[in-house]
């Protein structure tokens, strides 16, 4: 089964200096049919205006994933990191026990368009740890390149889930296609373009639920970026 949202149907808030939407409910947007999926708890749209961001702040027992598709998002945190993420890399940030972070913007013209997601552990209270790993266009180019799991295969970052976290950009012609094992569930973001997941057309901020599918089919792209989430139910 194959269950369809559409980018409006999205939460979204408008705080001037941040533009947000929400796949699931976060902070003032509370919808109890979108809870969360599987482990996937947050998917949020962030576009960030030039010389803002978020000061420090905590979170604990949660995997954060951030992926940046414009511009540039300065990190710091707790544990003395502090990098500078862009396109196409991933950096994944085990809360664990507690940490303190923050995001901001540096720059003076641009704004930064993020993904930021947040993934339920398998296990509370791990050490909090950082990871931030660069992903070449060409790994993704019509085909799902896994850019997150949990034993860290293919030089994924490692997180803290049984989930599989793959990044894919698709034009015309290309197409790629996922196995699902019994009892997994699947979830597609649009982030860029469309495509047609098991030939159910998607537009930018689109998303499928699969539940109780063998597979899923991604196919007639057009300037598509697209993340797949292979979830535990």
């Amino acid at each position: 089964m194959l269950t369809l949202r559409k980018s409006g149907q999205r939460g979204y808030a408008d705080h001037g200096w941040l533009k947000s939407f929400h796949s699931f409910s976060f902070a003032d947007y509370h919808d109890p049919e979108h809870m969360g999926f599987g482990p996937l708890r947050v998917i949020n749209e962030d576009r960030v205006a030039p010389g803002m961001g978020f000061g420090t702040h905590p979170h604990r027992d949660m995997e954060i994933v951030t992926y940046v598709l414009d511009g540039e998002l300065a990190h710091r945190d707790s544990m003395g990191n502090g990098e500078a993420i862009r396109p196409h890399e991933v950096q994944r940030m085990s809360a664990g026990t507690g940490v303190m972070h923050s995001e901001f913007n540096h720059s003076k013209e641009q704004p930064t368009h993020f993904l930021q997601i947040w993934i339920q552990p398998d296990v509370r209270g791990v050490k909090p740890s950082y990871e931030q790993t660069y992903f070449a266009p060409s790994e993704k180019r019509g085909r799902l390149r896994l850019v997150a799991a949990p034993d860290g295969a293919e030089g994924a970052v490692r997180i803290h889930s049984s989930t599989r976290l793959y990044a894919g950009l698709f034009g015309p012609g290309e197409e790629a296609r996922l196995m699902l094992a019994p009892g997994r569930l699947a979830y597609v973001h649009v982030a860029r373009g469309s495509v047609q997941a098991n030939g159910v057309s998607l537009q930018v901020g689109d998303a499928a639920k699969l539940q109780q599918e063998a597979m899923l089919h991604l196919s007639h792209g057009e300037e598509a970026e697209v993340l797949v989430f292979d979830l535990p139910a």
